[in-house]
């Protein structure tokens, strides 16, 4: 990582959710509001949901999404710890 280049949010956060209904345009609204972070993405269906968030907290973004149906395919990986050339 370039001295110059800063990580706000330590945590690259991904997962798919499996449920019934999921709105992605309401899910994309309480990330936006409830959360700190950045990169959001958040596509799908009304059945299967992609998340991917940096953030500082990611185990907000995990006991949400459990809200809205099964979680699975959960990554946390430590972006610090990769540009300092670590594991994740």
């Amino acid at each position: 990582m370039d001295e110059d280049e800063e990580l706000n949010y330590r945590y690259d956060t991904q997962l798919l959710i499996d449920g019934k209904n999921l709105d992605d345009e309401k899910i994309r609204e309480y990330f936006n509001t409830q959360f700190v972070g950045d990169c959001l993405l958040v596509v799908g269906d009304s059945e299967l949901i992609k998340i991917h968030y940096h953030t500082n907290e990611p185990w907000k973004v995990l006991e949400y999404c459990s809200t809205l149906g099964e979680i699975y395919d959960i990554v946390v990986e430590d972006m610090f710890r990769q540009a300092q050339g670590l594991m994740g």
